[in-house]
C-alpha cells in the first residue's frame, strides 16, 4: 500500500455550530497529513455557516450546504464528493486525537481489510471528560471476519471507522430510508465480503448526553434494528447459521426487555418471553421475568 494514500474525510454537521470547528481542527492537526475534509452543512439553521467562513480558504476542505435530508443523504454526500482511496467518518459533535489516523491507516496493510476502527475517549456537553466503558460480550471489538458478531450489536463506532473506497464501490453507501441504525447496517454488508481491524486504543473522544444526540432515541432505533436485521438476513441466506439468528434475536430481545423494564414491565415481560421463543437456554431472559415478577409482587431486586 502506498504509505500515505489519500484520506476523505467525511464531517455531517446540522446545527452543531458550536462543536463542529473543533472537529474541523482535530482533522488538521493529524500527524497523517495527506488528507481532505469535506463538511456537508446538512440544512442548519445555526450559526454553522459563520463558523465555516473561518475554514473556507484552506485547500483541504470541501464545503457542502444542502437542504436538510438527514444523516444517510448528507453522509453519502461527502462519500460521492470524495477523492480519496480511503473515507473517514467524523461527526461534528465528535472530534479526534492528533495520531488517529497514523495508528490506524497501517491496519490497510492487509489488503483483505475494509473497515479499520478503534476505541473511545468520552466527553460530555462542556468537553470535560468522563469515565464510561461499553461493556457486555457482544460490544467488545473483533477483528477479521465479523459477521456473526456484528449481527448481535454495533460494536464500530461511527467517528472511529475509516473504510477502503472500494467497499462503496462493491455495496453502495448509507440507506437512505433507514433513520437510525445506518451505520450498522453499512457494517453489516461490508462485512460479507471484507474483514475488519481496530487499534486497541482510544483515539477519538466521543460526546455524550447533549442535546440533539440522535441515539437518545431508542424506539424509533429498535424498529430500524428490526428492518436492519430483516433486511440483511433476507439478502444474504444462509450466510449465518440459524442458531446464530435465534441467538442474535435472543440477546436483542433481552436487550428491550431490560430497557422496558422501568417504565412499562408488561411490555419487558413480553420480549423477554420472546427472547425465550427464539433460545429457550437464554439465561438472562429468564431473570429479566423473575426480576419483573418480583417487582410486580412489591418486592424490589437489584
Amino acid at each position: 500500500m502506498d504509505m500515505t494514500p489519500l484520506v476523505s474525510v467525511v464531517v455531517t454537521c446540522f446545527n452543531y455550530g458550536k462543536y463542529v470547528g473543533k472537529a474541523i481542527d482535530s482533522v488538521l492537526k493529524q500527524t497523517y497529513r495527506n488528507v481532505e475534509i469535506i463538511v456537508v452543512n446538512d440544512g442548519s439553521t445555526d450559526n454553522t455557516d459563520e463558523v465555516m467562513c473561518n475554514y473556507l480558504k484552506n485547500p483541504k476542505i470541501v464545503y457542502i450546504q444542502q437542504e436538510n435530508q438527514g444523516q444517510a443523504v448528507a453522509k453519502n454526500m461527502g462519500i460521492k464528493r470524495s477523492r480519496g482511496e480511503f473515507v473517514a467518518f467524523l461527526d461534528a459533535d465528535d472530534r479526534w486525537c492528533v495520531e488517529k489516523l497514523e495508528k490506524q491507516m497501517v491496519c490497510f496493510d492487509n489488503e483483505r481489510t475494509g473497515v479499520v476502527y478503534c476505541r473511545a475517549r468520552y466527553i460530555d456537553e462542556n468537553n470535560d471528560s468522563f469515565d464510561y466503558e461499553m461493556t457486555g460480550t457482544y460490544l467488545q471489538p473483533r477483528r477479521g471476519a465479523v459477521t456473526k458478531w456484528l449481527l448481535f450489536d454495533n460494536f464500530v463506532q461511527f467517528s472511529s471507522s475509516i473504510v477502503r473506497k472500494s467497499c462503496f464501490e462493491r455495496f453502495g453507501g448509507f440507506n437512505e430510508s433507514l433513520e437510525m441504525g445506518i451505520d450498522w447496517d453499512l457494517w453489516l454488508r461490508i462485512s460479507t465480503a471484507y474483514e475488519f481491524d481496530y487499534v486497541d486504543d482510544r483515539l477519538f473522544y466521543y460526546r455524550m448526553g447533549h442535546s440533539g444526540q440522535m441515539s437518545k432515541n431508542l424506539e424509533e432505533r429498535q424498529r430500524c434494528s428490526d428492518r436492519i436485521m430483516v433486511n440483511f438476513l433476507g439478502t444474504y441466506p444462509g450466510l449465518l447459521s440459524a442458531w446464530t439468528i435465534r441467538k442474535a434475536y435472543a440477546v436483542t430481545y433481552c436487550n428491550r426487555g431490560e430497557y422496558y423494564r422501568p417504565i412499562d414491565r408488561k411490555k419487558s415481560s413480553w420480549y423477554f418471553i420472546d427472547a425465550i421463543g427464539q433460545n429457550p437456554a437464554e439465561v438472562a431472559a429468564y431473570k429479566g421475568l423473575v426480576k419483573n415478577l418480583l417487582t410486580a409482587c412489591g418486592r424490589g431486586v437489584s
